[in-house]
């Protein structure tokens, strides 16, 4: 029996290489470039046949070719920009995109520095925390206030300790009176399962933003708060992210 050996090609599904498939064909004039990761589309991305131009010392020039219009804007060392891509027909305008980008970073860097961040410190008490340990957290509390920051104030009970709610109550009003001048109470004490809860947001005496409102501020010593208290009014002129809750001891 003969034997045929592997061809030489390395064609052949002998051969060290493996089978061969034959390569893809593309036609002339498909290539598409690559996504950009620019927010406008510039220079040759811009695919439309004609554009509403805007020369680089913000005068309207017209409707033009896109041709025409990347000719002008190459003849001075700029470049052709896309403002309005949904406009009939799209509004570009002849600019130098480096030093556009660049300047729209910078602004945008300074308005996030000009953003006011408001924090919320979460602080836990019991019912029967002793005097000096209530003391300190309260101070605590008063200096997180004191630098812009909300204070979420918890009291847990536990088992027959929920027979001390209105001690709990007691502690609330005792410390809404002693951060008076510096918060307001956003959110009233308001027992929640086993839980007394009360948030303060800082007041004119912040370093940070705009105090909520007083007005209307209630704290009351029964277990169903929610019938006799007004809410406190949103806090208004400061750009607050959403806040986060940060546990104190």
């Amino acid at each position: 029996m003969a034997i045929i050996p592997p061809s030489s090609s390395g064609s052949g599904p002998g051969s060290p290489s493996g089978p061969s498939f034959p390569r893809p064909r593309f036609s002339r004039g498909t290539y598409a470039p690559p996504p950009s990761k620019d927010e406008h589309r510039i220079n040759e991305r811009i695919r439309v046949p004609q554009v509403r131009l805007i020369d680089e010392k913000g005068e309207q020039v017209g409707v033009v070719a896109t041709a025409e219009a990347l000719r002008m804007a190459r003849e001075r060392g700029l470049d052709l920009m896309e403002v309005s891509p949904n406009a009939q027909p799209p509004v570009c305008k002849i600019c130098d995109y480096g030093k556009f980008k660049y300047e729209k970073k910078k602004k945008d860097h300074e308005a996030k520095k000009k953003q006011t961040v408001i924090k919320v410190k979460e602080v836990q008490l019991r019912p029967q925390t002793d005097e000096h340990d209530r003391n300190y957290k309260f101070k605590n509390i008063r200096g997180f206030l004191e630098d812009g920051d909300k204070a979420k104030i918890t009291i847990m009970f536990r088992g027959r300790e929920i027979t001390y709610v209105e001690q709990g109550y007691k502690m609330m009003r005792e410390l809404a009176e002693m951060v008076q001048d510096v918060a307001v109470v956003e959110s009233p004490a308001k027992l929640e399962g086993k839980k007394l809860i009360m948030v303060l947001a800082p007041g004119t005496a912040s370093k940070k933003g705009k105090p909520a409102s007083a007005s209307g501020i209630k704290i009351t010593s029964g277990p169903v708060p929610n019938k006799t208290v007004a809410p406190a009014e949103a806090a208004s002129g400061a750009d607050v992210s959403t806040p986060e809750v940060e546990k104190a001891e």
